[in-house]
């Protein structure tokens, strides 16, 4: 298992976010979500423009095991999308911090960063 970065924000969902600075944020799933998963084989992306509150179903991703659905954890508009998992959705097993990326969002609530959870809080929910 890969190291929780400490400079990303979580939810309970197994999502991750990292602040890109200037209202932007950068959605994934966390290590955990891609280890439960399995080899993931598909990935659907929203298109860009699309908006979602937090905790609204934004994405899914297939694996062998099973299809899981993807939450938001913050609202906001769709700017980008990681095209690159179309062909390789493999990455998220492979680089779930890095190039395994899945969205980032123009946050329409800066204020919902602050009910994120650090890494350690993070963890210990997977303890429960």
């Amino acid at each position: 298992m890969s190291e929780t970065p400490e400079t990303l924000r979580y939810v309970a969902t197994h999502e991750w976010v990292r602040d890109d600075g200037d209202g932007l944020v950068t959605v994934g799933i966390t290590d955990h979500a891609q280890e439960q998963l399995g080899d993931v084989v598909y990935v659907e992306l929203p298109d860009p423009g699309a908006a979602f509150n937090a905790e609204q179903e934004c994405a899914v991703v297939e694996s062998v095991k099973a299809a899981s659905d993807i939450y938001a954890p913050v609202g906001g508009e769709v700017v980008a999308v990681n095209d690159a998992l179309t062909d390789t959705p493999e990455t998220l097993n492979s680089d779930p911090y890095g190039d395994g990326w899945l969205m980032q969002l123009r946050i329409g609530d800066p204020l919902e960063m602050d009910r994120l959870l650090s890494a350690a809080d993070y963890l210990a929910t997977l303890d429960e």
